[in-house]
């Protein structure tokens, strides 16, 4: 897969976590409980998942293939573990976000998630290997954190705990570490719907246990709204969370994250102009900052491809011919 074609893969994965963070705060507004409405958005995407796996072959065997990747020591089990990091974030949405504002929260998440991209790149954990600190990729992450950072400058003000600011920067560094960790399982399965299925089985069970054990302190919600547009966002989140593993081989983990706020951004700013909430306004800010992404996407990717001295998960150096 050419760098271009990976890196726009990534950016509208991006723009799909925008929608899908639409969706799902519509949700538990509806439900009036965030867990319950996390726990509904990870079960849908499991049940998808379980159809797609009834009907497409190559990903059931795909397990078979984790398995003996697993027996070979060539994938730790801690590897299959990557979606308690997307319950983690949902976890630091409850704790923090309302503490500490929506602005703030994000700009903490990409942060973390800027840092995971660039310290998993240098120690190998991607399925794409070690890729050196250059200095574009440098300029690239710090004018990323700019961009976020410009976008919400007209919301981040005051003092805040420093706990629940380092909360959603764990979870943002968590989501960097899901998207390496999840890569290598799908080279290991050589399947993108099986390392999506092992995601979400335990996303959901991370996410119902806490459901189950929240509903018990506070009670269980009374109803569900009835729009049917509230429960896609299982939908959604199996089509990026898939596209990030395809994508992550190529381009690695900080491009990754890179192009996915490029488009959480653009997402971000035309849902606010075509589709606003509570009386949402676009600023100059939001428009510059998503600017700003982009060109700092295409900082980070410039000279992309590894030397002649780059290095394999497996710890071979890479050659001329392989994907890099």
């Amino acid at each position: 897969m050419p760098a271009w074609v990976a890196i726009a893969l990534a950016a509208i994965g991006g723009a799909l976590t925008a929608v899908q963070s639409r969706v799902n705060g519509q949700l538990a507004a509806s439900i009036g409980d965030a867990y319950t409405a996390a726990a509904i958005s990870f079960g849908s995407g499991l049940l998808i998942l379980l159809v797609a796996l009834a009907i497409w072959k190559p990903g059931r065997a795909g397990f078979a293939n984790v398995g003996s990747e697993l027996r070979a020591g060539r994938v730790s089990w801690w590897m299959l573990l990557g979606g308690v990091a997307g319950a983690w974030f949902v976890a630091t949405q409850g704790l923090s976000a309302g503490v500490i504002g929506v602005a703030l929260f994000t700009v903490s998440i990409v942060a973390g998630q800027t840092v995971g991209g660039v310290v998993f790149d240098l120690i190998g954990l991607g399925p794409a290997g070690r890729r050196p600190l250059t200095a574009t990729r440098a300029i690239g992450a710090l004018l990323a954190l700019g961009a976020v950072t410009w976008t919400l400058s007209s919301e981040i003000g005051g003092a805040a705990p420093v706990l629940l600011v380092l909360l959603p920067f764990t979870a943002g560094f968590g989501a960097a570490w899901q998207q390496a960790v999840n890569g290598r399982i799908r080279v290991a399965a050589s399947s993108a719907l099986t390392s999506t299925f092992v995601n979400f089985a335990v996303g959901t069970a991370v996410l119902v246990t806490v459901m189950v054990v929240h509903s018990s302190l506070v009670g269980w919600p009374t109803s569900l709204p009835g729009e049917a547009w509230l429960y896609t966002g299982g939908m959604i989140g199996c089509v990026f969370i898939a596209v990030q593993a395809v994508v992550v081989r190529v381009i690695g983990v900080l491009v990754l994250a890179l192009a996915g706020v490029v488009g959480q951004l653009t997402a971000a700013l035309a849902l606010d102009v075509l589709v606003p909430v509570g009386g949402q306004a676009v600023d100059l800010a939001t428009i510059g900052g998503a600017a700003l992404a982009l060109v700092a996407v295409v900082i980070a990717s410039t000279r992309f491809r590894r030397s002649r001295h780059s290095v394999r998960p497996d710890g071979a150096p890479a050659s001329d011919g392989e994907e890099r």
